[in-house]
């Protein structure tokens, strides 16, 4: 799969991205992390890349013109190219697989750019980039770890990149719930102790107790996720049953899952 990212740091980009999973990834060839310098586009002495806004106002905003030239310097640029932007489309896990797909199709992966300062002029968002990803509903100083994000979260969904695709599998997110709770070694610290079905060699067993400590910790931590589910008709008879026998109440579909008055 491969990825190019445009930023003014390109130094922080390429670091990360040469790093522990996705470092092995681009020495194995399972991942290919392409950064350019956004000054590289600029086309004054000083390789100046923002300029104040126009109507006044405070911080400076990223011009349209090194944007451009960086953008269509490369010629093979894979394609969608997303704006990491606070008003972009929230990335989530369901957003990451459908990027990770991209890497099977003609392009063979996609093209990140990051904003900086007060934004980007409005003309890069509406003629050069083909969609806005958004990371979460805050603001950072740039584009850059949103784009480390998205890198991240679409590179592990690719099975060469874990080399164990069970991993992703099990991950949270990976079937709309949290990942269950996980435990090595030692058996017992401080008196505190693994659960004994952990410990059983009954995978059957453990594959029921993580699917109903998934349920219960979604449904406690996150019942947004939960509602999603239940109003997709995506819950089994084992999964409501394993919910009520916990306390919680699953509606029909129409009413918010919310945990049961204790007892």
């Amino acid at each position: 799969m491969r990825v190019d990212v445009f930023t003014i740091f390109p130094d922080v980009v390429a670091g990360y991205c040469g790093a522990s999973i996705l470092g092995r990834a681009v020495a194995g060839g399972a991942l290919d992390v392409r950064v350019h310098d956004l000054r590289q586009g600029a086309s004054d002495i000083r390789r100046s890349v923002d300029d104040a806004p126009f109507g006044g106002g405070a911080g400076m905003v990223l011009m349209p013109e090194p944007l451009f030239s960086s953008v269509e310097a490369v010629v093979d640029l894979p394609r969608p190219l997303f704006l990491l932007s606070p008003g972009g489309r929230a990335f989530d896990q369901s957003v990451a697989a459908e990027l990770a797909a991209l890497a099977d199709g003609p392009s063979g992966g996609f093209s990140l750019l990051c904003g900086r300062y007060e934004g980007v002029d409005q003309r890069v968002a509406d003629h050069l980039v083909d969609g806005e990803l958004s990371v979460g509903d805050f603001v950072l100083a740039g584009g850059e770890l949103g784009a480390l994000v998205v890198v991240e979260a679409v590179a592990r969904l690719r099975p060469e990149v874990l080399g164990n695709e069970e991993s992703a599998a099990d991950e949270s997110f990976s079937d709309g719930l949290l990942e269950y709770p996980q435990y090595t070694r030692p058996a017992s610290f401080r008196g505190w102790s693994v659960p004994a079905v952990l410990r059983s060699g009954d995978h059957g067993a453990v594959a029921a107790w993580r699917r109903t400590q998934a349920l219960l910790r979604t449904a406690a931590r996150r019942p947004d996720l939960l509602e999603r589910l239940v109003r997709a008709s995506a819950l089994s008879d084992d999964d409501v049953r394993s919910l009520v026998e916990h306390g919680y109440h699953v509606p029909s579909g129409s009413e918010r899952v919310d945990p049961a008055e204790p007892a």
